[in-house]
């Protein structure tokens, strides 16, 4: 068989997660960071394992992939249960991210050592002043890498972004983000564009840029439009563990339906504590890390 890590919505074959107990660790390490770091409000620790339980039942019961999981580093912070911006994957390596935010600064380095210790090659590195989240980075197809400019994402992390996969013949397609909310927000480019299989993606077009979407429409993708009253609630935020196969956060009926129209199988989980307080949704929550071609 082979594999790719070039595509959003094939099969998953290997992801990362990482588990409540080892990300917020307590109640009292919540009460300490969740303000800090922007959350709605306070997660309630007991509430957030359960959620989190039934996250990882619909991706272990729905898909056939090898589900890993990243361990307990208790310098890190609660934020740390978001682990697809610290790394982005690609055929030929992974890449080590320099977050945007400095509360996550830990984080890539802790993704590192994970990678190195199972014998996952590492390409590269971000580096200071360069910026990266790999909310911002996602595979339009095999030869083309949609990169968020934003608040998280920099100028100079692109650039370097742009010299490691360069070799490779990878077209970086950059898609300038609005200001929306700032820089103390959490708005990636997955925030707005979530691919469910090769020319079907959930977007929210109020705050997309033209050019971007007009490049989708070029493409021919089919646009599933997420409305206004479910953009807060994780409506954008959709995983593909297989083509039109996909997990959201339950409490976004209308986007739910328009995705069951369009021939999608729909799990969905309570992510009232784990998503919505920390602007997280199920692809925050995972780094996929290769799919079945």
């Amino acid at each position: 068989m082979k594999y790719t890590s070039h595509s959003e919505y094939k099969p998953l074959k290997t992801v990362y997660i990482k588990l409540v107990a080892e990300a917020f660790i307590s109640q009292s390490k919540l009460k300490k960071e969740w303000s800090p770091l922007n959350y709605l409000s306070e997660p309630d620790f007991g509430a957030s394992i359960s959620e989190y339980l039934e996250f990882e039942s619909l991706l272990t019961k729905n898909s056939k992939c090898d589900v890993r999981y990243f361990p307990r580093e208790n310098d890190l912070s609660i934020d740390s249960i978001y682990c697809r911006d610290a790394s982005i994957a690609t055929n030929y390596g992974v890449i080590i991210c320099n977050m945007g935010k400095a509360n996550r600064n830990g984080e890539p380095n802790a993704q590192k050592k994970v990678f190195e210790d199972e014998d996952i090659h590492v390409l590269g590195a971000i580096e200071s002043p360069g910026t990266f989240e790999g909310g911002d980075a996602v595979w339009l197809d095999e030869n083309t890498l949609a990169v968020g400019h934003t608040y998280r994402t920099n100028d100079e992390g692109i650039l370097q972004l742009r010299s490691l996969i360069y070799p490779y013949n990878i077209d970086v397609l950059v898609v300038e983000l609005p200001h929306y909310r700032g820089p103390g927000d959490v708005f990636h480019l997955m925030s707005v564009f979530s691919p469910v299989d090769k020319n079907l993606a959930v977007v929210y077009s109020p705050l997309m840029p033209v050019g971007f979407r007009n490049e989708l429409i070029r493409r021919k993708y089919q646009l599933i439009e997420v409305p206004d009253d479910e953009f807060e609630s994780m409506g954008c935020n959709v995983l593909a563990i297989a083509p039109r196969k996909c997990i959201m956060v339950n409490g976004n009926p209308k986007t739910q339906k328009a995705l069951e129209k369009a021939g999608c199988e729909v799990f969905t989980y309570s992510g009232q504590e784990i998503s919505v307080k920390g602007g997280g949704g199920p692809t925050c929550l995972t780094r996929p890390l290769k799919r079945w071609v």
